[in-house]
């Protein structure tokens, strides 16, 4: 059963998850301008898995069993998703459209885990994403400038609407398959095989649409920026985010994406004071307001000893995964 103290420690860390995502956008932006996007973080995920790697010479299950690799494909396949039709899309979708559309993650999580049977259906969780959203929309404005002529759905909103559904699918089927034991029970192994599978098929896109000679001008401060964001921002928040799908819902790790533009806000205010103003005030309010209402509604739970967070399928306990014991 999930301890009160395994369930803090998941919600702590997908804080500082948050908190590392809103950094790495600064950290991308340093880099030379030129280099191909996707095989850059094909790079990242090699770094981070290459990280990750001694923890195979350490567990007794390092191997994923057929259905385990299976799913690690599929689960390679929505990262691939989501990182191609984000680049693909950033040079025929708005800025706006595409923070707008991203909001919808948790939502489709949601969704997907009702399907999945990872998620059960009440009306309190859905309320609190959709207030966080609305609040991520309200930064999104904010960072516009407050004009909303930026949005519209073309081909590049759509396709990118595809990669947010890959995005959200991603904790759905990490939480299915643990509960199967089709995944090893370690975060760390599941991190590692992810990024593995998730970085070669990346890869593979980068190698088809890009000009992998274009890695050739990198600097020695692009290669630190690599691997500093190979390390921190693929590498520790995949394992954040692995850590916390063992014991929360996959809407609820995905509602913490709501906290990467407010970190992106505090971010550009201690760079450029100037653009401090009013309009990013009920963002701001209702993201917080969302963060501490999920807060509260675990505590809530665990105090009352319901199972609002734990999935309409019980987890197996798991020898090697693959394999389930009653």
């Amino acid at each position: 059963m999930t301890s009160s103290r395994d369930v803090a420690r998941a919600h702590l860390g997908m804080m500082l998850w948050a908190l590392l995502v809103g950094l790495s956008f600064p950290a991308v932006g340093l880099m030379s301008e030129g280099l191909p996007p996707l095989l850059l973080t094909a790079l990242r995920f090699a770094i981070a898995a290459l990280a990750l790697s001694p923890l195979l010479l350490r567990s007794t299950d390092r191997w994923p069993g057929g259905a385990g690799l299976a799913l690690y494909a599929v689960m390679g396949l929505c990262l691939a998703g989501f990182f191609g039709t984000m680049f693909w899309a950033a040079h025929r979708a708005t800025a706006l459209s595409m923070a707008t559309l991203f909001v919808s993650v948790p939502l489709l999580a949601f969704g997907l885990g009702l399907v999945f049977r990872v998620e059960r259906l009440a009306w309190r969780l859905p309320g609190v994403l959709l207030l966080g959203a609305i609040g991520a929309l309200g930064l999104a404005w904010a960072e516009s400038g407050g004009r909303l002529d930026g949005m519209r759905f073309g081909l590049g909103e759509a396709a990118f609407f595809l990669g947010c559904v890959a995005s959200a699918l991603y904790p759905v089927l990490s939480k299915w398959g643990l509960a199967r034991g089709w995944l090893s029970p370690s975060a760390g192994l599941r991190t590692f095989w992810s990024l593995l599978v998730g970085g070669g098929l990346i890869g593979l896109l980068g190698l088809v649409g890009e000009t992998p000679g274009h890695l050739t001008g990198m600097t020695l401060g692009d290669v630190t920026l690599l691997v500093y964001l190979g390390l921190f921002s693929s590498g520790l928040t995949f394992w954040l985010q692995q850590r916390a799908t063992a014991v929360l819902t996959p809407a609820a790790v995905t509602a913490y994406g709501y906290l990467v533009p407010f970190v992106s806000m505090l971010v550009l205010f201690v760079r450029e004071p100037r653009h401090i103003g009013w309009q990013w005030l009920p963002g701001s309010l209702l993201v917080i307001a969302a963060i501490v209402l999920l807060l509260r509604r675990d505590a809530a739970q665990r105090e009352g000893g319901a199972t609002g967070d734990r999935p309409a399928v019980a987890p197996a306990a798991i020898g090697k995964h693959g394999t389930r014991r009653p």
